[in-house]
């Protein structure tokens, strides 16, 4: 009767794991069987063995036939459903099945500053030729607990992600690789200090530099909590795995525009999750993810341990691939790993060759540079480039000359020009010292036969751009808002608390650039106003605008909204990236606006930044990120959307590396992934008066958190007092606080110092 029993809790298991997986236990008639083992579970003494045993076969060939037919149709929103059951293994099976031994660091179960982040010191041998070899790994990854156990979900707070960096350090001080496993839904919305899109940003800023090896494997990867513990030098996912930018049910909210509290269709989520392009096989084709691990038809459990142990090679072998990219010698090796794989061979119990991931100096510079090249070239192809054989030939005719020439001037003639100087400089330093004390003598002497009569002091009086008390004291006309147009008056939103009087609309967006003269709340302007107004006349010089941005997922209906959106605006992406000149000083910009799918950022818009970047780094000119507004990551464009947050800031990191001035200012609303990213890493961060900064909107962290945020939130006085930011600024002194900016802050490599 023992056996029996057990026999029953298995089919009790399988067929709860077929209701994860539809949604329902109508599939089949799924919830009849579990109501059969419930019974023969309460009449187990009364039955006789045969006719219970042949009772259970009955439910096993029909729960099996009902398997089969499941993994056969198995679509996109039933994998999300695998990923999600609670029967799915989780980084806790990892740990005790994939590594030989490891210590949890960084807390244990609820003595934890954050159960979401597991972190581990692990130990993995492998046999190669009757000879033992062991290696030393970090293992971080989310964990979302087994049973009652309170893990969060896996959504990992910024505190958690902060973990996750601290140890990061850890295994670079030591040395040894790192191996990321994602396991979440998300981050969770905390602007609470670090903040959460603080904190993903930091993560991924310090990861793109990490001079060790990187490896992750994904099982669920939601948006830009992937993306806090995701890069790496190779991208393992598992087969029943899926990435994502947004989550079938928020895609599908969105799409239908459903309101707060109401039902999302079912079929609207699968239609979504299959246009989102979420699983193995999509991500592998996109190039966001560079293998994919099997898994049994219905996904891996906690008790597959042949899954287990083919997750195990995996490992050994993406590590061993990333550490052989730096070798010098590493042809035959190559092969041999790449034979494997092709002849597709059982996993061996003995490893053909023994790869040391220990790197010299040299190798962690080429491994740093495979990471960066690799990033660089992710959603190449996914985005359109209006060009022909003659001005593409004539572009990078320009692009060479000019980092040729940029490169003799400031790479190689510059620092001989400042070592000449700074001779000079020390050697007149001394002379006017010894001069000085040969001299004094005389010079008293002087003084005391020809005393000299005392002169009043002079005021002297500047007038430089600090003079400059607003960005109209220049001497051209000022660009005015349309809006400027309208004959008619407006309430400040602040006038309960401050009194304000109503402003008259010419007087509102003419004179007073859009801000309440009274209490100084700003009023939203166009982006056209900050293109006149801010930079000097005639210096505007537009790049990058034959990148557009496409429909790269077959995305129903999305061509018709992109055609629109062109139509309107005139532009064919989010984002405008130009050179120009604030009194006088040059720098590049990359601006975000919301006219164009509210500002959100994809592959296009990715690659204009980059490049943006790029031409910040060879001109040694500063690069200013003006934020209109931002609603995130363009949800159309799926993973190639989310991979533009590393691929953009490990640009960032190599423009800073390279003695680069990056300023960020946000404007308006800025949210998500790009704060969380490319944005949010900046050493010097502003908000405008008014504008409204975070990672997650009021609606998402209700639905979240299931908590109430007071409207100021996300206020930049708050974000100010969170340490997200290093300032305000009002709109009527921009450019001056910009032109200030540029210079008390950056370094000597920058043209202009």
């Amino acid at each position: 009767m023992a056996d029996s029993g057990k026999l029953l809790s298995q089919l009790a298991d399988r067929i709860s794991y077929l209701i994860d997986i539809k949604g329902n236990s109508e599939y089949g008639n799924i919830g009849d069987l579990l109501g059969q083992i419930q019974g023969l579970r309460q009449s187990l003494f009364e039955i006789k063995e045969a006719d219970l045993f042949e009772e259970i076969d009955r439910i096993e060939d029909r729960v099996s036939f009902l398997e089969d037919r499941v993994a056969e149709k198995l679509g996109p929103a039933e994998i999300v459903n695998i990923v999600r059951s609670p029967q799915r293994f989780t980084l806790m099976d990892i740990l005790e099945n994939v590594y030989d031994s490891y210590t949890e660091l960084g807390g244990e179960g609820d003595c934890n500053i954050d159960p979401a982040i597991m972190v581990a010191r692990a130990t993995m041998s492998r046999k190669v030729k009757n000879k033992l070899y062991s290696h030393q790994v970090m293992v971080i990854g989310h964990e979302k607990g087994r049973g009652e156990e309170y893990r969060n979900g896996g959504c990992a707070r910024p505190w958690g992600n902060d973990k996750a960096l601290r140890y990061m350090r850890v295994a670079e001080t030591e040395g040894i690789p790192i191996h990321f496993y994602i396991f979440t839904p998300g981050s969770y919305p905390v602007e609470d200090y670090p903040g959460a899109a603080q904190q993903i940003a930091r993560n991924l800023y310090v990861m793109a530099k990490l001079k060790v090896p990187l490896v992750s494997f994904i099982s669920e990867g939601g948006s830009g909590g992937a993306e806090a513990i995701g890069v790496s030098g190779l991208r393992l996912m598992g087969s029943r795995g899926y990435y994502s930018v947004i989550s079938p049910e928020g895609a599908a909210a969105i799409e239908g525009k459903i309101r707060e509290g109401e039902k999302v269709p079912r079929e609207l989520v699968k239609h979504c999750a299959a246009q989102l392009k979420i699983t193995a096989e999509d991500n592998l084709k996109l190039g966001t993810v560079d293998r994919i691990i099997e898994e049994p038809p219905l996904g891996a459990r906690r008790d597959d341990f042949p899954f287990f142990r083919r997750l195990r090679y995996e490992m050994f072998r993406a590590t061993d691939e990333v550490v052989l990219k730096t070798k010098n010698f590493r042809a035959f090796r190559a092969y041999a790993l790449k034979r494997r794989e092709e002849e597709g061979k059982e996993i061996p119990e003995d490893f053909d060759l023994f790869i040391s991931w220990n790197l010299t100096d040299l190798e962690i510079e080429r491994l740093l540079e495979f990471r960066l090249k690799k990033y660089m070239e992710l959603g190449k192809g996914y985005f359109l480039e209006n060009k022909n054989v003659l001005t593409e030939g004539i572009r990078k005719t320009k692009i060479f000359a000019s980092k040729t020439y940029y490169d003799l001037r400031y790479g190689l003639l510059r620092p001989h020009q400042r070592n000449v100087q700074k001779v000079i400089e020390e050697v007149s330093s001394e002379g006017s010292v010894f001069l000085r004390k040969v001299t004094e003598p005389v010079r008293a002497a002087y003084d005391f036969v020809f005393p000299q009569p005392e002169r009043p002091g002079r005021v002297v009086h500047s007038d430089g751009p600090d003079e400059r008390k607003s960005i109209f004291a220049e001497e051209w006309e000022s660009y005015v808002s349309p809006l400027a147009n309208e004959d008619r008056t407006v309430t400040c939103p602040n006038a309960s608390k401050y009194g304000c009087l109503d402003l008259w609309v010419p007087d509102l967006y003419g004179e007073f650039c859009g801000v309440c003269s009274n209490c100084g709340h700003h009023f939203p302007l166009e982006y056209q106003w900050y293109l006149e107004n801010l930079f000097d006349k005639n210096s505007v010089h537009e790049f990058n605008d034959h990148i557009a941005s496409c429909n790269p997922l077959g995305f129903q209906g999305y061509n018709a909204r992109l055609k629109k959106d062109i139509k309107r605006t005139g532009r064919n992406s989010s984002m405008i990236t130009f050179d120009a000149e604030v009194w006088g000083l040059r720098l590049v910009v990359a601006m975000l606006f919301s006219n164009f799918r509210g500002g959100t950022v994809g592959v296009a818009e990715g690659e204009k930044f980059v490049r943006a970047c790029d031409v910040a780094g060879t001109t040694r000119r500063p690069f200013l990120a003006y934020i209109h507004s931002t609603g995130g990551i363009r949800i159309h464009e799926g993973t190639l959307g989310v991979v533009q947050m590393p691929k953009c800031t490990l640009a960032v990191r190599e423009y800073n590396d390279n003695g680069g001035l990056y300023i960020v200012v946000y404007d308006n609303n800025s949210y998500a992934g790009p704060v969380a990213s490319f944005l949010g890493c900046s050493l010097y961060q502003f908000g405008m008066r008014s504008s409204r900064i975070g990672f997650a909107g009021p609606r998402v962290i209700r639905e979240t958190t299931g908590q109430d945020v007071p409207p100021d939130y996300h206020s930049a006085k708050n974000a100010l007092r969170r340490g997200h930011i290093q300032g305000i600024w009002d709109r009527r002194e921009f450019k001056k606080n910009l032109h200030d900016a540029l210079m008390t802050l950056g370094g000597p490599n920058l043209y202009y110092k």
